[in-house]
């Protein structure tokens, strides 16, 4: 708890510790970044102790079909290791999918088992456009079980994640919860609220937008991430009731992000939406 206010970290990427250091370097490469975290589920609830979390929402990525069940078995796993070990209610896990998955139905049933929350997608990573109809299955299996999906959002350098191809799957599945990580489309901010803050089902976490990562690199903020006025500006456009806390963990340092977030000047309504409620509504987090 930070400032009085119960404080979830929305989205973290967690690993297995033989393979974290290599996963995180992988990470690293993709996005020309260095990460502030070693992407363990110790140094997670750590860290994020430090700077004053109180709950994570934890995924992994499968890049290829074959990696989806032993990715949400390690993700199930480590929830009840972290709670033998005295983090019980910590945790709450997301599983993944992938499109060529040959039994998504099964994946989904077994995920479901694991006691996961939703499903992580990442279509730069896992090389599918959003809106290709070979990834339809998983959206009309997820709407029918109320899994929310959060999905990785935007991202110059590939055509995968527009906010567009986002705008045609809400389209043709009204009922499905989609949290758009990256406040809805990295670099494409304003547009992606443009386009996409009239879908009641669609909620947006602020992942890898503060202005955090920008000041830490030497990069204008207006070319990696948003200013705190301009967050603000879009958290208010957006509904703060819309707007999930994340960090991106291991790639940026909650302490620093939620530095940014205090001094936007936000209301304390809607600091507490944005800091838990929003996350213990879209996850099912009791």
């Amino acid at each position: 708890m930070k400032n009085n206010y119960t404080i979830i970290d929305s989205h973290c990427h967690v690993y297995p510790e033989k393979i974290a250091a290599r996963a995180v370097e992988s990470t690293d490469h993709f996005y020309d970044t260095h990460a502030h975290g070693q992407g363990t589920v110790t140094d997670l609830l750590a860290v994020g102790e430090a700077a004053g979390c109180d709950g994570y929402v934890i995924q992994s990525v499968a890049s290829t079909p074959h990696h989806v069940e032993s990715i949400n078995r390690f993700i199930a796993t480590a929830i009840s290791e972290a709670e033998s070990q005295g983090h019980g209610g910590k945790l709450t896990g997301l599983g993944t999918l992938h499109p060529d998955h040959p039994d998504l139905k099964g994946a989904v049933k077994d995920m479901i088992s694991h006691g996961l929350h939703g499903v992580k997608l990442h279509p730069d990573m896992q090389k599918f456009c959003i809106d290709d109809e070979r990834a339809y299955p998983i959206y009309k299996l997820c709407e029918e079980n109320n899994l929310p999906i959060l999905m990785h959002m935007g991202d110059p350098r590939f055509d995968y994640s527009h906010p567009d191809r986002l705008y045609r799957v809400l389209t043709d599945f009204p009922t499905l919860t989609v949290v758009g990580a990256h406040m809805g489309g990295w670099a494409n901010w304003s547009y992606a609220c443009e386009r996409l803050s009239d879908f009641q089902s669609l909620y947006v976490d602020t992942s890898s937008s503060m202005a955090t990562p920008a000041k830490e690199y030497g990069i204008e903020p207006h070319v990696t991430s948003l200013t705190p006025e301009h967050t603000a500006s879009l958290i208010r456009r957006w509904g703060a009731e819309k707007v999930l806390f994340g960090t991106d963990y291991p790639m940026w340092s909650q302490a620093d992000d939620l530095k940014v977030f205090f001094d936007m000047g936000l209301s304390e309504s809607e600091n507490r939406m944005i800091l838990s409620q929003n996350a213990q509504k879209v996850f099912s987090i009791h």
